[in-house]
């Protein structure tokens, strides 16, 4: 009767969702999604990493690439997005101590980011529309190969996602910049070229220091947004431009593939997808180390100037790497191989660099320090980064990408390493630090169900990794399905890695599900009683 009891009202009933701010019901809402949504893609994962042993009788080949497509898409907008915006919809106004600008536009996001998912995930797996990623052209107009409707359903769900993604960078930035009603006016100016890192970089040359208007995590925050604005922008416009392809054929018009230029279409895609890939997390990243290092410790951050300059390098940087997914395709222009696809693809090794040493010296200012859940997390997300960041400058290099490119090699220890361990240990540290603010000081059920989560999760990660570039080391191409066990040892031992991440999954979620209980998971999505009267999150 005591297990019922918990799971229906949590961890000794602590957890009162009706005391929940507007603030927090929104962030937690988002949270709850976007880890339901990484479920997803741990399931789909498992099942392709099955499939690539033996091939399951309940899942046809177009089906496994239609999954193939969209298992990284999930991941991506609808596990991190839903857990980033989220989080950080919640922590600009929290940092600030002003209300957020529109709470009604944070749950449109949450609303399109869901919806978006769902739909482009659906059209998958009924259709099984199966481009790739990618989108090459003109695959993804490729009448001939998939369903009209299928893709057309799969880009309005993409279309839907980057709505909601321009919602929260609109959320984000009149947050940092407006001056709330009856306060004394802010100068939005100021507080924006804080946030962008000018005043910053201006102080490193000056001997009159300017003050930090803005919270060094808000000015990551705000970095990031730019890329995520421009990401938003490239990619719906992408999406647009297929669905008028999409459309047409529907009408019985086929539109001739000829009139978009193959290779401007692959420079201008993957611009806008390594905005995310190489811009947006490296930046939400590293300013999610710099607030966690410093909550964790107590202490400021370590060298913040040098730390706020590093960040509109990156930001910088990171609208100028993407012809390093392009080494290898023998039209790309030389000079941008070697400027954008090695040299300064390289330098991101300088500025992710800075930012794992500047975490970790925060850190150490303040030993000893105690082994908490989010200390060991954070160490972990490090340590993924640590690891899946030269294996990637690894790959820009223009004679190893003949060997590399294109094989299990990228999307193992460079591609699941980063986002596994690095990115997602380190959203695993965020939402441990912030779950008893979020829940009003709600304790996590078993301690023993975190440590597991831990190891199977930092083990799983990094061993999936490391067998999958094993196997592209011998020369396992990625996006291609092999039935002939030329690889099965890799393979099972990459499954058996891609278990022990399921098992973490599976621990920590019924973890939260055992603090809140069943009643306060649902009160989540239930509207909000209390009428804070000026939503500032409290902590």
């Amino acid at each position: 009767m005591s297990f019922i009891k918990t799971l229906i009202n949590g961890e000794e009933g602590l957890f009162k969702s009706e005391t929940l701010t507007p603030m927090q019901k929104m962030t937690l809402r988002f949270v709850v999604v976007g880890l339901i949504f990484f479920g997803f893609v741990v399931i789909e994962g498992m099942l392709m990493r099955l499939y690539e042993v033996k091939p399951l009788p309940f899942i046809t080949e177009p089906q496994f690439f239609a999954i193939l497509t969209a298992h990284p898409l999930v991941g991506i907008f609808g596990s991190t997005y839903s857990i980033v915006f989220g989080a950080f919809l919640f922590l600009v106004p929290f940092l600030m101590n002003k209300p957020l600008w529109s709470i009604k536009m944070g749950n449109w996001t949450f609303i399109l980011i869901t919806v978006g998912t769902l739909t482009f995930w659906l059209a998958g797996f009924i259709s099984h529309y199966a481009p790739l990623y990618t989108l090459y052209w003109p695959l993804p107009a490729d009448f001939t190969q998939f369903s009209v409707w299928g893709g057309t359903f799969f880009i309005t769900g993409i279309a839907l996602v980057m709505v909601g993604s321009a919602f929260f960078v609109i959320n984000i930035f009149k947050t940092i910049t407006y001056t709330p009603e009856g306060w004394d006016k802010q100068p939005a100016g100021a507080l924006l070229a804080s946030a962008l890192g000018v005043t910053g970089f201006r102080n490193l040359f000056t001997k009159n220091k300017k003050e930090h208007l803005v919270p060094l995590p808000v000015a990551a925050v705000a970095r990031g947004s730019v890329d995520v604005a421009l990401n938003t922008a490239i990619i719906l416009f992408t999406g647009v431009l297929i669905l008028v392809y999409m459309i047409a054929a529907i009408f019985g018009h086929n539109l001739s593939h000829s009139a978009i230029d193959a290779l401007l279409y692959k420079n201008w895609f993957w611009w806008g997808l390594d905005l995310v890939a190489d811009g947006l997390v490296l930046i939400f990243v590293a300013g999610t180390w710099y607030l966690l290092a410093t909550m964790i410790s107590g202490k400021p951050l370590f060298m913040q100037n040098i730390a706020r300059a590093a960040l509109l390098v990156e930001l910088v940087v990171s609208w100028t790497v993407w012809s390093h997914h392009l080494l290898s395709d023998q039209a790309q222009p030389a000079m941008l191989k070697v400027l954008s696809g090695e040299m300064v693809t390289a330098f991101e090794l300088i500025t992710q660099g800075l930012a794992f040493f500047i975490a970790l010296a925060t850190l150490w200012s303040a030993r000893p320090l105690k082994m908490t859940n989010p200390l060991k997390f954070l160490l972990g997300g490090l340590m993924g980064f640590a690891l899946a960041v030269p294996a990637g400058i690894m790959q820009a290099d223009v004679g190893l990408n003949r060997i590399l490119h294109n094989t299990q090699w990228v999307i193992g220890p460079h591609v699941h390493v980063a986002i596994l361990v690095g990115l997602t240990m380190t959203l695993y540290s965020a939402i441990y630090i912030l779950f008893p603010i979020l829940t009003n000081g709600a304790k996590v059920y078993s301690q023993k169900l975190v440590n597991i989560h831990f190891w199977c999760h930092l083990i799983g990660g990094v061993g999936m990794g490391a067998f999958m570039g094993m196997a592209g080391l011998k020369g396992m191409m990625r996006r291609t399905l092999y039935i002939n066990a030329e690889f099965n040892w890799q393979m099972i031992l990459a499954a058996i890695c891609g278990t022990l991440i399921l098992i973490g999954f599976i621990a920590f979620f019924y973890n939260i599900v055992m603090s809140v209980g069943l009643n306060g998971v649902i009160g989540i999505f239930t509207p909000a009683k209390n009428k804070t009267k000026d939503l500032v999150p409290q902590a």
